[in-house]
């Protein structure tokens, strides 16, 4: 019975490290590999890199055509894109990232 009170600390540091170490990541794995497989056309994404483009083709062995810049497009595989970019309608900032006025003059 000592022998099995002996072996609990033991059981219970590695319930610990497996609760706050292995199955975070395991999540996180999990929702990197779905939203890379739900990219699309026309999704804007970062690389790991942080490089930020636009998916302009997908091919079936895993890989992506993203453009960069106007006319500018790369080869990456579906493992190199980190995050898709949400892009958000109510932003007061023009094309040029100068915030637009929006307050009313009286």
């Amino acid at each position: 019975m000592q022998d099995l009170a002996a072996l609990l600390p033991f059981v219970g540091l590695a319930l610990i490290f497996w609760l706050l170490l292995i199955r975070p990541q395991q999540r996180r794995q999990r929702e990197l590999a779905s939203m890379q497989s739900s990219l699309g056309v026309g999704d804007e994404v970062v690389l790991t890199s942080g490089v930020y483009g636009t998916i302009r083709s997908l091919d079936d062995e895993g890989g992506a055509r993203i453009e960069i810049a106007d006319g500018v497009t790369i080869r990456v595989v579906r493992a190199a894109i980190g995050q898709v970019v949400r892009g958000d309608d109510t932003d007061d900032t023009d094309d040029t990232g100068v915030a637009n006025d929006v307050s009313e003059e009286s």
